[in-house]
């Protein structure tokens, strides 16, 4: 194509834009401020629904293309090679086309929401496909639902910058695009609206409920509508639940909030250890990316998201599993099926880990039911192999585990029991499921207090999505509340200065200093003011008399919650704040409580 006709494109595209853009904005201008939401959410989702479209067609053609490779040229490990040319592929475009930086994870989104009003990069609208589709759809062993996560929430913010909404419809309409994310990723848009609001908002009220509706519903047509069957995770076979097995679901409930807190733990080990590298270029994708190839090559199971082996596994025929693998010969042996499906379950922390530490990109979501099927497959099959009791529904197991680890990693177990009961196309497993979901909740939870997106975050005290209040007061500048126009006096200052000070200004203390400007005492008006009005008193006494320490100070580093807990403890009103050693002014607690009045105001979506 030649340049004239490339810019003849780029100039049509552009004018199509601006006229999609006009309209928009004319429809702003007629309809109402809720009328337009509604149409901004089926806007956002229409786009975030191709979005999907494109990352799963490419993961699953590629899937599809190494499997014809491995057939035709009769090398069954040439699937080990493909993730390192798609993660040194993603580090490329990383580091030559986005600014040698990638924010991955769907707790961006929470932090977003947490800190920055809602606000999202625009480049996450692009730069979540591009590095995703290489990564995971060249074999890296992740899942695209945190790149989808993003990239809708992305849309959504985006769209609400651009037609000037405010901060609460700005969030409501992030949140319209995860729930559109993940109904077109899974055909659920019920699990959708949950996600969205059991993850990302935690604390909306009933008519918010609405828009993010629409759109998980607009996302889930219009995925329906474009994706076959094969390309998304969903099952066929009908599925019972016989209550005699309440026990082993049970169990099984145990040993998947077990099972989460393992795959969380080493997923961040193998993560921290990564982000010690020096070199973070090509030379730590190449180590992790080999390491990768090395797992696959023993483990094939482990290339790309692996929804095709969990329907393998829920299938009559598991044993196909051992294709192409160096156990091959022993598929009709039951107990080395078990023990392979039980060490791969076990590795794909390690290999998701890898995935992302070297630099692909890719999210937890994929690998959460990945290993929640393998691990339900393992309790039913050792149970029936042990003669234990009678018959269990292997299928089942496999399906009802997925909740299980879903619920456990990212303690969200309505969102895990509805996206089952979705997938599965029936509620005959809505008890087992609830009952899985909630003990690996409660399990996991006793021991991780964070789920993986936020245990990050935690740890370093940026965000707590589950807590709306710390959520605000961690969104609260405290710089910018600092009051710095405090008349100061030196220890040397006679007291007739203090007089003056407190009777010209509304000024209740004055701060005391040095020549260095390190803070030596205060003077309290509360505690004085029987002194310096009285001339005699005043005539006979010097500053040193009359100053006193603050019963606390701030940091201007420290947090908002250990402010205001310092705040509680001095009984006062006024603190004064160091910056570096030196005194930088006073922060009143009214004003910290006006601010924080100010945030809830703006977070609040009705």
């Amino acid at each position: 194509m030649s340049s004239t006709k490339a810019s003849f494109i780029k100039i049509i595209f552009r004018s199509i834009f601006r006229r999609v853009e006009n309209l928009i904005f004319l429809l702003k201008g007629k309809l109402s401020e809720r009328n337009f939401i509604y149409f901004a959410s089926v806007a956002v989702a229409i786009t975030c629904a191709f979005a999907v479209i494109i990352l799963k067609s490419f993961a699953h053609n590629i899937f599809l293309w190494a499997n014809e490779i491995n057939g035709y040229l009769k090398l069954p490990y040439i699937n080990s090679l493909l993730p390192i040319a798609g993660i040194v592929l993603t580090v490329f475009v990383v580091r030559n086309f986005l600014g040698n930086h990638l924010e991955k994870g769907s707790s961006k989104v929470l932090y977003a929401v947490a800190k920055k009003g809602g606000i999202m990069p625009k480049k996450q609208m692009y730069a979540q496909i591009v590095t995703s589709s290489l990564t995971v759809g060249l074999g890296g062993s992740a899942g695209l639902e945190s790149p989808i996560v993003i990239t809708g929430a992305a849309f959504g913010s985006n769209f609400a910058q651009k037609y000037h909404l405010s901060q609460k419809d700005r969030i409501l309409l992030l949140a319209c695009g995860v729930a559109a994310g993940i109904g077109a990723a899974f055909n659920a848009p019920i699990a959708g609206v949950l996600f969205a609001i059991e993850v990302v908002l935690t604390d909306v009220s009933i008519a918010a409920f609405i828009p993010i509706i629409i759109s998980a519903a607009t996302g889930a047509l219009i995925s329906t509508m474009v994706l076959s069957n094969d390309v998304i995770l969903n099952f066929q076979q009908t599925l019972k639940f016989d209550y005699h097995n309440t026990p082993y679901y049970i169990l099984l409930g145990i040993l998947a909030g077990l099972t989460s807190i393992y795959h969380a733990r080493n997923f961040r080990k193998v993560e921290i250890f990564f982000g010690t590298f020096k070199n973070k270029g090509y030379r730590r994708a190449l180590f992790g990316a080999i390491i990768l190839a090395i797992l696959i090559f023993f483990f094939p199971t482990l290339f790309g998201e692996g929804y095709e082996s969990i329907k393998t596994l829920a299938s009559k025929n598991p044993s196909v599993l051992l294709e192409n693998t160096l156990l091959e010969n022993f598929k009709s042996n039951e107990w080395v099926l078990l023990g392979f499906i039980g060490l791969t379950m076990l590795l794909k922390a390690f290999a998701t880990g890898l995935t992302l530490g070297s630099g692909g990109n890719g999210g937890n979501f994929a690998p959460s039911l990945f290993v929640g099927s393998y691990l339900g497959y393992c309790v039913a099959k050792t149970i029936n192999l042990l003669n234990i009791t009678h018959h269990l529904p292997i299928a089942n197991f496999t399906i009802v585990g997925m909740a299980g680890i879903l619920s456990g990693l990212f303690h969200a177990p309505l969102t895990a029991i509805f996206l089952i009961v979705e997938i599965t196309g029936g509620y005959d497993l809505m008890l087992p499921l609830m009952i899985v979901s909630s003990v690996s909740f409660a399990v996991s939870k006793k021991f991780e207090k964070h789920s993986l997106d936020v245990k990050g975050l935690a740890d370093k005290g940026d965000v707590f999505t589950s807590d709306k209040d710390k959520n605000i007061l961690q969104s609260i500048d405290i710089h910018n509340l600092v009051q710095k126009s405090y008349k100061s006096l030196t220890i040397e200052s006679p007291l007739e200065n203090v007089v003056e000070i407190f009777s010209t200004s509304k000024q209740k203390i004055i701060p005391v200093i040095d020549e260095n400007n390190i803070l030596i005492g205060v003077v309290d008006f509360e505690e004085v003011n029987a002194i310096i009005f009285n001339p005699l008193k005043l005539k006979f006494m010097n500053m040193n008399e009359i100053i006193c320490q603050p019963k606390e100070f701030i940091l201007l580093e420290d947090k908002v919650e250990e402010i205001m807990n310092q705040f509680e403890t001095s009984k006062t009103q006024l603190l004064p704040v160091i910056q570096k050693g030196k005194y930088f002014g006073f922060l009143s607690k009214i004003d910290v409580l006006e601010s924080y009045r100010q945030h809830l105001k703006e977070m609040s979506i009705e």
